[in-house]
Formats: structure tokens, C-alpha cells, sequence
């Protein structure tokens, strides 16, 4: 249906949390996607179905190895892992030099997370920079969310960031594609973080305020655990709820193919 891709610059932490917030409460049919080049830890941080360790041999890596031979979209799904709770999980490397040998297959990997029927995906894509091969992903999402935190220092990091994300898609030939923006701010001040962070934006910008995810450390800390069924009235849980909702009602429901760079 639509593959949502998550991620920061390379100083701004929580992508993780947040994609784990936004799967936990997606208003549609949802596949946890790991992709993050640089590697990724749910391998080790949540409980496989059976309540044993998630298989790191199955996911990101074997479904590339599939890709290797043609990948479709309804292979995907063989490739995932149940959490306990029923979640549907593809976990990814777990070292930078795993994700550097799957340089030429983010594209084809994109493309199938991209037209799984009956399903979203959300991608965790970890801390992005320059362009490079892993924007070939990106160039199939139907929606970029770039995560910051709310301060001034960061606020013009992503600024550089949305231009950099910007360009990488437009040499794809994907100017259409919508690049959002998350708030991880402090439950205190939430509200007021939001405002803020779009007044250091100014208007008119690349990029817009897509909502907030408020931030409460017993609560993030719980989303990798088995104390999820106690999350529902945290405030991070509802805050994500009101984004995941906003979010997927402005989803396009199939995306095309971009066009090659040149």
C-alpha cells in the first residue's frame, strides 16, 4: 500500500522509538521495516512471538539475497517476524559493513516494501546524510518524515537535512514526494516545542510540521519490553496515535516507480 520513511540527521536520536510509537498504534494493516544502513539493534531489543530471540538471519539480509534473483512484493511478508503482541517486524543489519554490501539492492528492496498489498510499512532508516544508494529507498516512499528534536541547534541541522533529502529525491525524479517533520519533545512542553520548532522553521519551507511525538522515558523505555499492553494512556502513545492518524489519511495509495537519476 504505502511505505512511510523515517528518519534524522546524524545528530538527532529517537527514530527508533518513534517508528516503534507510530507502528504500535498505525490505523491500517502495518510491517515494522528496518532499514537502516548503518545497523539496527530490534534484534536484540524486542521479543520474538514465542518469546525467544528474533532470528537476525531472517529479514533485511534474506530478503535481499532474494532480491538478488527478482524480488516482488508479495515475497516480503516471508521474510518477517512475529513480536509478541502479534506485530509484524523485517529486522535489518546489524553492522554498517552488512548494510554497506546491500548498497545496490535498497532500490529494489524500496520498491517492494513500497507495493506490499494490504499493508503498510513503516521503515526505520536510522540517521541518513549524503545522498547515496540508501536514498533509492527513500525515492519509493509515499511520505519522508524527518525526526528532530526541538532546539535551535537542531532545528538548523534539519534544515540542511531537508534540503539535502529534497535534492537526493529530485534526482530520482520525485519532487512530489511529501518531506514532513517529527517533533520529539519533552511531555512538559510539548505543545510549546511544536510551536517553536515551526517559528525556527519560518514559513514556506521545504519541509512542514506533521505533529509531535511526546517524549517520556518509562514509556520508551516499555515499547522494547512486555509491558506494551500499558502504554495505551501514556501521553507518548496518544501523541503518536494523533500523527500515525493524520499521517495515514494523507497517504496515496500507490506510488510509482522513480525515474533513474541522469
Amino acid at each position: 500500500m504505502a511505505l512511510i520513511a523515517i528518519a534524522a540527521d546524524k545528530g538527532a536520536p529517537g527514530v527508533t522509538t518513534a517508528c516503534l510509537a507510530m507502528t504500535l498504534v498505525w490505523p491500517r494493516p502495518v510491517l515494522l521495516a528496518e532499514c537502516d544502513p548503518a545497523g539496527g539493534d530490534l534484534v536484540y531489543r524486542l521479543p520474538a512471538a514465542h518469546g525467544g530471540q528474533l532470528d537476525p538471519g531472517r529479514g533485511l539480509l534474506s530478503l535481499a539475497v532474494a532480491a538478488r534473483r527478482g524480488l516482488t512484493p508479495d515475497q516480503v511478508l516471508e521474510h518477517a517476524q512475529k513480536l509478541q503482541g502479534g506485530l509484524d517486524v523485517l529486522v535489518g543489519v546489524v553492522t554498517a559493513e552488512q548494510g554497506a554490501g546491500l548498497e545496490p539492492l535498497w532500490g529494489p528492496v524500496g520498491a517492494a516494501l513500497a507495493r506490499l498489498p494490504d499493508c503498510d510499512v513503516i521503515a526505520d532508516c536510522g540517521r541518513i546524510g549524503a545522498d547515496g544508494p540508501h536514498y533509492d529507498l527513500l525515492a519509493y516512499a509515499s511520505s519522508v518524515v524527518v525526526v528532530t528534536r526541538a532546539s535551535l541547534e537542531e532545528v538548523v541541522r534539519l534544515r540542511e537535512r531537508v534540503a539535502t533529502v529534497t535534492s537526493a529525491l529530485a534526482l530520482r525524479h520525485r519532487q512530489g514526494i511529501g518531506v514532513g517533520v517529527m517533533v520529539v519533545a519533552d511531555h512538559r512542553r510539548f505543545h510549546a516545542a511544536l510551536t517553536e520548532t515551526g517559528q525556527a522553521l519560518g514559513p514556506g519551507g521545504a519541509a512542514r510540521i506533521l505533529g509531535g511525538l511526546a517524549y517520556e522515558p518509562k514509556a520508551a523505555e516499555a515499547l522494547g519490553g512486555e509491558q506494551r499492553g500499558h502504554l495505551g494512556r501514556s501521553l507518548l502513545l496518544r501523541t503518536a496515535r494523533d500523527l500515525a492518524g493524520r499521517l495515514a489519511r494523507s497517504l496515496a495509495p500507490d506510488v510509482a516507480a522513480p525515474a533513474g537519476r541522469g
